[in-house]
């Protein structure tokens, strides 16, 4: 079983920036992949960043790709997603996950946090 906590988030103005922490509660923490998603009102939950359990290979969606920076420290037990240049369309909760293998779909993740909240004032 693994517990996952985000903290980090928070009301920021558009073209600022936040760092989005995601804490893991296992003892085996680089044997997961690791992706944020968010989810907007009223829609999906969309993917947003991945990265492999030795962190060598990121991969991001479209909409985020050169603002957001998705990264892991092994011995912390925790994953970041650096946000700059943020737009009030990356107004979400914000979700990590873990999974045994990367993946850029919801199902494709077993462990989820609870979701801290983004919100990019315009």
């Amino acid at each position: 079983q693994v517990q996952l906590v985000e903290s980090g988030g928070g009301l920021v103005q558009a073209g600022g920036s936040l760092r989005l922490s995601c804490a893991a509660s296992t003892r085996t923490f680089s044997s997961y992949a690791m992706a944020w998603f968010r989810q907007a009102p009223g829609k999906e939950r969309e993917f947003v960043a991945t990265i492999t359990r030795t962190g060598y290979t990121t991969y991001y969606a479209d909409s985020v790709k050169g603002r957001f920076t998705i990264s892991r420290d092994n011995a912390k037990n925790t994953v970041y997603l650096q946000m700059n240049s943020l737009k009030p369309e990356d107004t979400a909760v914000y979700y990590c996950a873990a999974a045994s293998l990367q993946s850029t779909v919801v199902t494709g993740y077993n462990y989820w946090g609870q979701g801290t909240q983004v919100t990019v004032s315009s």
